[in-house]
């Protein structure tokens, strides 16, 4: 069985790589989450205070805790503590958040979130919400490391080998 989950970790250009390297993981598409406008543009999600997130939209294949490793893997790739702020990136798109699409998801949500908050011994400003809406985001952004592989990323390289290595499917 397929599912989604949306996650934001900052700039998407490497959340999006970072989890395309992933095997289990069928899809990702980067766009803007939960925001208040209808069809925003990356320009207006910078500028204009949409409220929306920078985010990857990850369908995956369900073999059973497959969401409980998923947001293990994110964890590896944001701080969790940071309120709107990833790596050099600064502004209230760059939250970091996990949008989710089933109900019976919230409480794998929750008890991973419980898992990683007594493992730091510190607050998480990570955002937990229903999906409200997702729009793509423009076609220069989609795999945008792929096609411009020394683009900026605030993920380290040794990140990526790590996902190469990773998989839902074990």
């Amino acid at each position: 069985m397929q599912k989604e989950i949306y996650l934001a970790g900052g700039c998407f250009w490497g959340v999006e790589k970072y989890f395309s390297l992933i095997d289990g993981v069928l899809e990702t598409q980067v766009g803007y989450a939960n925001g208040n406008t209808d069809t925003p543009t990356y320009y207006q999600v910078c500028h204009e205070n949409t409220g929306h997130a920078e985010t990857v939209k990850i369908v995956y294949e369900d073999t059973g805790e497959i969401l409980s490793v998923l947001l293990s893997l994110y964890y590896q790739i944001i701080d969790p503590t940071s309120i709107d702020r990833q790596g050099g990136d600064v502004g209230r798109q760059y939250r970091t958040g996990i949008y989710y699409t089933n109900p019976g998801d919230l409480p794998i949500i929750e008890t991973s979130l419980d898992g990683l908050r007594r493992k730091l011994r510190r607050e998480l400003a990570i955002e937990v919400l229903p999906l409200k809406c997702f729009w793509p985001a423009e076609e220069y952004h989609q795999k945008y490391l792929l096609k411009n592989p020394e683009g900026y990323c605030h993920i380290g390289n040794a990140h990526f080998e790590r996902a190469k290595r990773a998989s839902l499917l074990r």
